[in-house]
């Protein structure tokens, strides 16, 4: 068991970034989808990050109220949450909207009015 997880590092990877990265990433799409602010996707994942502290200890034994392995759950499902949310807004902006924006990146969209 690695301490700071409050489990083994293959039990951590997986439920935490295989489980849980993909109900976040799933997650920050459908807020940029509906056109919910970015600030929601933080309690959602700190919500998913109980969650996968939850399956960690109920499935593998690990330790529940383990401060270190929540805060690096939480962490890691909002930089899904973060970066899926993103590159949904960015290709929904372009697409929505073809005559003001266009998309310049995975991430990002410019105004199509400042050249």
């Amino acid at each position: 068991m690695i301490e700071p997880l409050g489990t083994s590092l293959g039990v951590w990877l997986g439920v935490t970034w295989a489980l849980g990265g993909g109900a976040a990433f799933m997650t920050g799409q459908a807020l940029a989808a509906t056109w919910r602010p970015f600030a929601h996707t933080l309690p959602y994942a700190l919500l998913m990050g109980l969650g996968t502290r939850f399956l960690i200890f109920a499935l593998f034994e690990g330790v529940l109220l383990s401060p270190t392995g929540y805060l690096l759950d939480g962490a890691v499902l909002y930089g899904i949450a973060t970066a899926a949310y993103r590159m949904t807004r960015a290709r929904k902006m372009a697409a929505q909207y073809p005559w003001l924006y266009e998309q310049t990146g995975l991430f990002s969209w410019r105004d199509r009015r400042e050249g």
